[in-house]
């Protein structure tokens, strides 16, 4: 009977024994086939160049930040684009790798058009592939991506790291610049430089830069203009200025040069510029007590200035505190025409006053003419202007300035003052009606009230105005008010606010 008994408890032991592993093996598999269908979530999707404000359609790929089959995280810095107005840096908004790079750099790429394919991995939401990436049967018609040798067959370069194994020269072709798989590193270059290749007419891309991990430099594009041109010139003259003259001098040589992004920017607002009727008034500024006023504010603003701060006060900032001083008294000065009216039955042009006086100053910078806009500068003082614009030349310098560093200007103050010339004749910017351009300033002899020879330092404010809506008579009273608050620094003082 006992026998019997511990018979029937081994047995149902071994069920149960069974039915657990049974139970295991289920789970296990579950998982298993949990973590195979997160896998499958891993997709390639073609990402779209996203839209960087102020109506922008396209903008130039200046350099790469990455390479195909290259590791991304989100929010990594995908390329850096140049747009009509500034340089933006795309990032990524996904994790995985990147599998396609739809544009070369200095090539022009579409906005809302897929410029790069990521294989997708982690946690990304529905909404999320779906604003940012393009539908996988959109890419049927799309353009081939220009790397795309390496995407259809596995990459040769794998064993060796982002350097590339270089191309054989046993056919001995003289082409020292041939180019080659660059590194993830090798086209990147300041704004300086990547103006003068475009003016040498080099693609950077062909240049084996020698700076901090492959960067190119301006060193490395007159090594390369050099090897270029050499075989023309096989013997180096003596002269330095031998070089610049054509060994024909019967034969004229014409070169056809694209413009730069900056340049077709200025192109197309210039040509619209020339719609607007302009009228020139010039008058003559004494900066004499400016300039004594200036040099006392430098001793202070030197002596108080943390580090980091500004240091020195130019001229500029006094001369756009009092251009918007005589906008309060002359608003049609801030306005803009707005013009649409036209196009409807029975309507007319208007003009639309603006509140705040967002004073653009033009700027010489690597990329080429540029106009930073110094926003509501009514309630700034002036060493916060000057501050701004200090803050606004080394952005311009470096390439760095942002959208909205540019747009929303209501009037515009060009110094070309600085780079030399007495008179200038400036153009208005579109959505705008008056400009001022400000010569060099002069140390002159002059005559003081008692008619003794004195010394003076001067210079010519020229205004241009738009004379469909601003007459003669209303230019010349505000500028009348600019010339008195910039010969008469106190009366800025008092009506600081």
């Amino acid at each position: 009977m006992f026998l019997r008994g511990s018979r029937a408890i081994r047995r149902q032991w071994r069920i149960c024994h069974g039915l657990n592993r049974t139970a295991e093996s289920q789970v296990r598999a579950a998982l298993t086939r949990g973590f195979q269908s997160t896998r499958n979530l891993q997709v390639v999707k073609p990402v779209l160049l996203a839209d960087i404000g102020e109506g922008i359609v396209e903008c130039e790929i200046i350099q790469w930040f990455v390479e195909p089959n290259a590791r991304v995280e989100e929010f990594s810095p995908l390329c850096e684009v140049q747009s009509d107005k500034a340089s933006v840096e795309i990032t990524s908004r996904f994790s995985g790798v990147v599998k396609k790079l739809y544009y070369e750099a200095g090539e022009m790429a579409k906005v809302g058009k897929p410029f790069v394919d990521i294989d997708i991995q982690g946690g990304a939401s529905q909404e999320t592939l779906n604003a940012l990436t393009a539908p996988i049967q959109a890419t049927e018609g799309a353009s081939e991506p220009l790397n795309k040798d390496s995407l259809s067959q596995p990459p040769k370069e794998q064993g060796s790291g982002d350097k590339a194994t270089p191309p054989s020269t046993s056919q001995g072709e003289p082409e020292p610049q041939q180019p080659v798989k660059k590194g993830k590193y090798a086209s990147l270059a300041t704004p300086a430089v990547r103006h003068l290749s475009k003016e040498l007419n080099v693609d950077i891309m062909d240049v084996n830069g020698t700076g901090r991990e492959g960067r190119v430099l301006k060193e490395d594009i007159y090594k390369f203009v050099e090897m270029r041109d050499s075989p023309s010139q096989p013997t180096q003259p003596t002269n330095p200025f031998a070089a610049t003259i054509p060994s024909d001098m019967d034969k004229q040589v014409e070169t056809t040069v694209q413009l730069t992004n900056t340049q077709h920017q200025m192109f197309k607002t210039m040509t619209r510029s020339l719609s607007i009727p302009h009228f020139l008034y010039t008058n003559e500024i004494d900066f004499s007590q400016l300039y004594e006023l200036r040099r006392r504010l430098n001793k202070v603003v030197a002596q108080s200035a943390k580090e980091g701060e500004l240091t020195k006060l130019t001229y500029l900032p006094f001369i756009i505190k009092a251009v918007s001083m005589a906008l309060n008294q002359y608003p049609i000065l801030n306005a803009r025409v707005d013009a649409a009216g036209e196009q409807t039955p029975n309507s007319k042009p208007a003009l639309v006053y603006r509140s705040q006086h967002n004073i653009g100053v033009a700027m010489d910078t690597p990329a080429g003419l540029l106009v930073p806009v110094i926003k509501n500068v009514g309630a700034r003082s002036v060493l916060s202007v000057a501050a701004e614009v200090a803050r606004l030349q080394a952005a311009g310098a470096a390439g760095k300035l942002s959208p909205q560093d540019l747009g929303g200007g209501t009037i515009t103050v060009s110094n070309i003052g600085n780079v030399g010339g007495t008179y200038v004749s400036p153009v208005i910017v579109e959505r705008e009606v008056a400009i001022l351009g400000i010569g060099r300033l002069r140390t002159v002899p002059a005559f003081d009230d008692q008619d003794r020879v004195v010394k003076k330092h001067v210079c010519y404010f020229s205004w241009s105005a738009d004379h469909r809506v601003v007459d003669g008579a209303t230019m010349a009273r505000a500028a009348e008010v600019v010339r008195k608050i910039v010969e008469e620094p106190d009366f800025m003082i008092l009506h600081l606010r």
